[in-house]
């Protein structure tokens, strides 16, 4: 055994890898803390000298204005606070309708393009040519300006069924009021979801057990319908519809979507289906043809083989470049502030800032709230990245 007794300690030097990764990211943390410093001592400084007040008090105030769309009951009176909240409200509602349309679309779109019907392959390249190379807002001013204000009136209003009108004021539509029958129908829903959830275990496990395929999709399908539908039966209708009804120049009662919502949203769904398209076709391609053959060769139609062999290990491809396009569609929302969809930049970081004059606030807020949006969808799209990651044993 060496006798370390007494043995030279070893001293810091810059030729110590780990002493200079230790002095670079103490050296760029200085850096970055004095930098975040001057900028915000400089910015207290300026606004001292302009005579300019910071902080949030703002917020309470009244706001003074009128909004086109909100979710939430809202008046003149109410404060700036709840101005953005309408706003955010009205940003997820965007964001929300159009992940889902456009990844409905795009997953449509990108299988076409690999259909071997030579038409409809070439009319899904012609869609995803044309419309991912024309800019997102040139195509929101498109169906803006010259799709729905170009509508007829209310009173020439397009009629589907005397329930759907279609007009230069946007879409009219029946709402639904809750009746008392509404929160036994919520249950039911909730018994059929776990009822399904049990059926799906089932079916797995007695696969995995005998080989035996079990129809799960239309047995979930029958649960979803029966068990609302005696619900419906014994407690009655969950809702009743409030009809628009024309009145004057204008429709009163039911549910209507403002032109610009219309726009936004559709303009928003193309755009990004495109992109998402070409997505899943790349994603659709990685798989090995082997994977078809072995499908076909086992009995599977092309329908079923997409969906249970090509698709679920596509996935695994689609996801990460899926996430990049839902953080782009949350993003463009932004956009509405050229047609005046009231979202956050339009509403808040555009009339609450030219009234109130608070502008390093509003941005703040306005940028604090887009990046909250983005982080929680790339988490949301991660974890589920993970969850169908191939695990290796």
């Amino acid at each position: 055994m060496q006798n370390t007794i007494g043995a030279p300690k070893q001293r810091l030097s810059l030729s110590d890898p780990r002493v200079r990764a230790w002095l670079f990211q103490i050296i760029t943390l200085v850096a970055v803390v004095s930098l975040g410093w001057f900028l915000f001592d400089n910015t207290q400084t300026n606004l001292q000298h302009r005579g300019i007040t910071s902080g949030f008090d703002f917020l309470e105030r009244s706001a003074g204005f009128g909004i086109a769309q909100h979710l939430i009951a809202y008046t003149e009176a109410d404060s700036y606070a709840r101005v953005f909240v309408i706003g955010l409200l009205n940003t997820l509602l965007v964001t929300f309708i159009g992940v889902i349309l456009a990844t409905l679309l795009g997953f449509i779109i990108g299988v076409a393009r690999l259909s071997p019907n030579w038409i409809i392959s070439k009319l899904a390249t012609v869609y995803v040519e044309v419309f991912r190379n024309i800019p997102p807002l040139l195509q929101i001013l498109f169906w803006y300006f010259a799709v729905f204000l170009t509508m007829p009136g209310p009173r020439n209003s397009h009629n589907f069924g005397d329930m759907f009108f279609v007009s230069s004021r946007g879409l009219n539509m029946p709402a639904a009021q809750m009746a008392p029958g509404f929160w036994a129908f919520v249950a039911s829903l909730v018994l059929a979801i776990g009822a399904i959830a049990l059926m799906c275990r089932w079916a797995n496990r007695r696969f995995e057990a005998t080989g035996v395929p079990f129809h799960k999709f239309w047995s979930g399908l029958g649960l979803l319908l029966v068990i609302p539908a005696l619900c419906t039966l014994i407690f009655g209708s969950p809702v009743h519809w409030e009809m628009p009804k024309l009145a004057g120049f204008n429709f009163v009662g039911g549910w209507v979507l403002i032109p610009e919502l219309l726009a936004l949203t559709l303009a928003l769904t193309v755009y990004t289906a495109a992109f998402i398209a070409e997505i899943v076709r790349s994603g659709i391609k990685s798989v090995s043809h082997g994977q078809t053959e072995a499908a076909r060769s086992l009995g599977l139609r092309n329908g079923p083989t997409l969906r249970k062999v090509i698709i679920p290990q596509a996935l695994r491809v689609i996801i990460p470049p899926l996430t990049s396009q839902y953080l782009n569609l949350a993003k463009n929302s932004s956009l509405a502030a050229g047609i005046g969809y009231p979202e956050m930049v339009s509403l808040f970081a555009g009339t609450v800032l030219n009234q109130t004059g608070q502008a390093i606030e509003v941005i703040a807020i306005t940028m604090s709230v887009y990046l909250a949006i983005s982080i929680s969808i790339s988490l949301l799209m991660n974890w589920y990245n993970k969850r169908i990651a191939l695990i290796e044993r």
